[in-house]
């Protein structure tokens, strides 16, 4: 039995780090490590969930390669459910070549890949039944499923009593909005970061862009900050800034937002606050950053309430 479905993209990640320039055409730079990470926002949120100590099932796409066996064994090791996961026999396993800066911050060449081919007919909804809530990650990137599509399986969700949220990917082909506006009556949460948020709403301001969600249909808007935070405010007007924790070196930001998403996702299930949820989120994503690798740094729920506990406002070291 589990208590999340992630519904979503699954990638491939490989890492390499340390990465401030590319090299010439023809040439060849040294770099300090290359490594194969599992990558993608359903799978990332649904190990980080496992971690923490969430019940987790993944529904997604991945092809009959190497890759696709990597990630699937990945999620089983850590206790994921993936009887929801179709492989295709025509697509390759999405895949990422992720380029870690000095600063922690990463770039992306990315291969779409199976995520392409999912489709509403591969959603097994006996899966988002036995949980209770429904996790749609990486929106934008799964263009056979976007919009109509989307809003359809989180209208049905909604219908089951299923809390649904959403978070979305950056979308290079700039529909945004185009795509999104059809799932926000169905959401009760909306986790988008602020680059993706003002993309899709047209505002720069945290909170003028949670009310152009919460116009149209959202119940929760929550944005992603980075290392600013989060701003929450929902339907009733209650609405909280919560900054990040200071002084914690990013050693590699890739899956920050994915592990933001299942701390706050662990306080939906939890029945917490929406102040609790989002301090514990800004945790989780301060374990996330300390590690290479999107869920290599994520701990069980009491060690993150630890770290939360006993820290303080000057540098905390993150062991």
């Amino acid at each position: 039995m589990h208590e999340v479905t992630c519904l979503g993209i699954i990638v491939a990640d490989v890492i390499a780090k340390t990465v401030n320039s590319l090299p010439q055409e023809g040439k060849l730079d040294l770099i300090d490590q290359i490594e194969l990470h599992l990558g993608g926002c359903a799978s990332n949120a649904a190990v980080d969930l496992e971690k923490i100590g969430i019940k987790t099932a993944v529904i997604g796409r991945v092809g009959d390669d190497g890759f696709g066996s990597f990630v699937i064994n990945e999620m089983k090791q850590n206790g994921v459910n993936v009887e929801g996961i179709k492989v295709s026999k025509t697509s390759k396993t999405s895949a990422s070549v992720v380029s870690v800066h000095s600063n922690g911050e990463r770039s992306f060449i990315h291969h779409i890949g199976a995520n392409a081919d999912f489709v509403i007919e591969d959603v097994n909804f006996s899966i988002i039944n036995s949980s209770k809530v429904l996790f749609v990650a990486g929106a934008l990137l799964m263009p056979g499923f976007d919009g109509p599509s989307t809003a359809e399986v989180l209208k049905i969700a909604q219908k089951e009593n299923k809390i649904t949220v959403l978070d979305t990917a950056w979308d290079s082909t700039g529909k945004w909005m185009q795509l999104i506006k059809p799932c926000l009556p169905y959401l009760d949460y909306f986790i988008p970061s602020l680059e993706e948020a003002e993309m899709i709403s047209g505002k720069s301001d945290p909170e003028e862009i949670a009310d152009v969600f919460l116009e149209a249909g959202v119940k929760t808007a929550v944005i992603k900050l980075g290392s600013k935070g989060c701003f929450i405010k929902n339907k009733a007007g209650e609405k909280y800034f919560i900054d990040s924790f200071k002084g914690i070196k990013a050693v590699d930001t890739t899956g920050a937002g994915d592990s933001f998403a299942a701390g706050f996702i662990t306080g939906i299930v939890k029945g917490w606050d929406l102040y609790k949820c989002g301090k514990f989120a800004n945790a989780v994503g301060a374990h996330c950053v300390i590690k290479v690798g999107a869920t290599s740094g994520i701990k069980t729920m009491d060690e993150i309430q630890k770290f939360i506990n006993s820290y303080k406002s000057e540098v905390f070291n993150v062991k």
